[in-house]
C-alpha cells in the first residue's frame, strides 16, 4: 500500500507489465490471438481499481466517476474485441510476429507502454494526486468522454455488422458514421480520452502537467503509428485501384466526423 501511495506511476507500469507479460506467455505458448487485445482492456481495468483502492486520500465522487468511466470504456471495448476475435478466429495484424516470440514480444511491450503512458492522468487523479477538482470542466469532461464513448461504440458495431454480411464481402463501409469520417471509432476514443484529462486539468501542477502525455499518446498512436495508418495502408491495398474507394477517401474526412465534400461521389 506504501508503495503504490508513493510511487503510483511506477507502481502502475509495474503493474502494465505483469498483466501484459502474463497474457503474452499464453499466447506465445498456445500462438493465439484471442486474448490479445482482451488484455488490452483488462489492464486498465486492474490499474483502475488497484489505484484507486490504495489511494491515500478518502474517494471522491469525482475520482469514482473517473474510475468508473475508465470501467465503462474497457468493459465495453473488452467484450467486444473477444467476442470479434471469436467470430474471426484470428488477427491478421500477428500473421508474421505469432511465430517468432521475440517479434511477438514487441508487440506485447508496446501494448505495455501504450497502457501506462495513456493511464498517466488518472493515474494521479485514482491515487489523491489530484484532488482539486472544478465543476465546470469536470462536467464539460465526462460529457465529451461520454460522447466519445458512443462514436466509438456505434462505430464499431455498424462496422462489425457490415463486414459479418456476405454481400459486403471486399466491400468497404460507407455507412452510418462511416459515411461521414473513415475512422469514427478512432475519433470516439481520442475523444473520450481528452475528455477524461479535462476533468482533473484544474487540479494539475508543476511536473504534473506532464501527464497530458496520456492522451498525446493515444492521439499520436491512432493517427501516426497503429491505428490509421496501417487501416489505410491495408484499404488502399485492397480497393486502391477502384474508383469508388477513391471517391469516398476523397470525399469523406479522414478522423472528424463532417459532412461529405463536394468533390466526391455523393
Amino acid at each position: 500500500m506504501e508503495i503504490i501511495q508513493a510511487y503510483p506511476i511506477m507502481v502502475s507500469l509495474v503493474l502494465s507489465f505483469i498483466v501484459n507479460m502474463t497474457f503474452f506467455l499464453f499466447a506465445a505458448m498456445f500462438k493465439t490471438d484471442k486474448v490479445t487485445d482482451f488484455s488490452y482492456s483488462l489492464s486498465f481495468l486492474i490499474l483502475t481499481w488497484v489505484l484507486l483502492l490504495t489511494g491515500d486520500r478518502p474517494i471522491s465522487l469525482v475520482r469514482l466517476l473517473i474510475a468508473l468511466a475508465v470501467s465503462l470504456w474497457a468493459f465495453r471495448l473488452g467484450v467486444y474485441l473477444l467476442y470479434r476475435i471469436s467470430v474471426i478466429g484470428k488477427d491478421d495484424r500477428f500473421d508474421d510476429k505469432r511465430d517468432k516470440p521475440l517479434v511477438f514480444l514487441q508487440f506485447w511491450l508496446l501494448q505495455t507502454i501504450g497502457v501506462w503512458a495513456i493511464m498517466l492522468p488518472m493515474t494521479l487523479a485514482l491515487t489523491g494526486r489530484v484532488y482539486d477538482f472544478s465543476t465546470g470542466p469536470a462536467a464539460v469532461g465526462f460529457l465529451l468522454f461520454l460522447v466519445g464513448l458512443m462514436i466509438e461504440t456505434f462505430g464499431d458495431a455498424q462496422k462489425f455488422r457490415f463486414k459479418r454480411k456476405p454481400e459486403n464481402r471486399n466491400r468497404w463501409i460507407e455507412s452510418g458514421l462511416w459515411r461521414y469520417s473513415r475512422h469514427p471509432n478512432y475519433f470516439g476514443e481520442i475523444l473520450l480520452w481528452w475528455g477524461l484529462f479535462l476533468v482533473i486539468l484544474p487540479g494539475l501542477t508543476g511536473w504534473q502537467w506532464l501527464t497530458v502525455f496520456g492522451p498525446i499518446s493515444i492521439t499520436t498512436l491512432l493517427l501516426f503509428v497503429s491505428g490509421i495508418p496501417l487501416l489505410e495502408k491495408s484499404g488502399d491495398e485492397k480497393y486502391g485501384d477502384n474508383p469508388e474507394y477513391q471517391a469516398y477517401k476523397n470525399s469523406t474526412s479522414l478522423l472528424i466526423p463532417l459532412p461529405r465534400r463536394r468533390s466526391g461521389r455523393e
